[in-house]
């Protein structure tokens, strides 16, 4: 599989793992990259689910819009971005799955749509409402 360099707005397969121990390959968006004390590249990457967000937690994901949906190749259902649920890995990791045969991208968030996204994340993290899963990280 021929690896992306990991930008934030790249929407990659990954096995996702959540708060409840729950995990499952899907798409996620990077949506920060840094280099650590050593050099290697982390990345923090957010899942999109088609689950709905619990009924006043509507404000902890964002809704892709078909358009973006259809731009990136994903399936027609309604999916969100969560934004209080991240994992965070050492570049590649050992989770990245395959989108297609030899692809381990999906293709980027247009990036006014990203901007929303990051700023949200932020202010999700700035209210310290996000669980954050440390992975593949030495």
């Amino acid at each position: 599989m021929k690896l992306p360099t990991p930008e934030p707005g790249l929407v990659i397969r990954y096995s996702f793992l959540f708060s409840d121990d729950t995990e499952k390959d899907r798409p996620a968006v990077i949506v920060l990259t840094a280099l650590n004390d050593a050099g290697k590249k982390i990345v923090i990457v957010l899942p999109i689910t088609h689950t709905p967000p619990a009924k006043g937690a509507e404000t902890d994901s964002l809704e892709l819009p078909p358009a973006i949906k259809r731009h990136l190749n994903l399936d027609d259902g309604r999916s969100w971005i969560r934004l209080t649920e991240a994992n965070r890995f050492e570049w590649p990791g050992f989770d990245l799955r395959e989108v297609g045969v030899g692809k381990a991208a999906y293709g980027f968030l247009p990036p006014r749509f990203f901007d929303q996204v990051k700023t949200a994340f932020l202010a999700t993290d700035q209210d310290r409402r996000v669980w954050m899963q440390r992975r593949d990280e030495t």
